[in-house]
């Protein structure tokens, strides 16, 4: 008897497919190999013709996972021509990314991707993009547009991260906590970009 049609007609979008159904119903324990095999009905073995055992199953998986997210946030900021728009769409739309995604974006955040690697490569400018296309409208110098997109960033993945881990305990908003954030954000690009103007 040969194998069941199931392993042969496999994919390797099956199984990041999978792998992330596991991760959305289970957490992150459930990213394995042979967690992910038995969710497809099959044995592990198949899924090593695809991917490279679990360091490439959690690699693939992070990749599908920033092309989901960039999809989303450049469906958010379709349509949106001035800076402080793009900049708050660009930080709605990760924290609601966040917050639909919370594992997927747990995730995605822990895995250091390598701009040596092709594909990874891609994503990094595709997400460096995104942030440039907002920040580029404020005239920025090179150095400055450095100094800005580390500090968008560590604001945002810093208030996501003490938010998924239930440290925003005071009884006040914490919506308008962001709003307030993303505003401040904005003040310090304009400080910036005129401090050494």
């Amino acid at each position: 008897m040969g194998r069941p049609t199931k392993e042969k007609s496999l994919t390797q979008q099956d199984v990041i497919s999978a792998a992330i159904a596991c991760l959305e119903k289970e957490g992150e324990s459930a990213l394995g190999v042979n967690r992910v095999a038995r969710e497809l009905g099959i044995k592990p073995p198949a899924i090593y013709k695809h991917l490279d055992g679990n360091a490439g199953l959690r690699r693939a998986v992070v990749l599908a996972i920033w092309r989901k997210y960039l999809t989303y946030s450049q469906q958010q900021m379709t349509g949106l021509s001035t800076p402080d728009a793009l900049l708050k769409a660009g930080g709605h739309a990760t924290r609601n990314f966040a917050r639909s995604h919370p594992v997927l974006y747990r995730v995605m955040m822990q895995f250091q991707l390598q701009p040596t690697e092709p594909d990874a490569a891609a994503l990094i400018q595709e997400s460096l993009g995104l942030l440039q296309r907002s920040l580029q409208l404020y005239d920025l110098n090179d150095n400055q547009l450095i100094d800005v997109m580390r500090m968008v960033n560590a604001a945002i993945y810093g208030f996501i991260s003490l938010e998924q881990a239930g440290l925003m305990t005071l009884e006040h908003s914490t919506d308008t906590s962001y709003e307030v954030m993303l505003n401040a954000l904005i003040v310090a690009i304009e400080h910036i970009k005129h401090e050494s103007a």
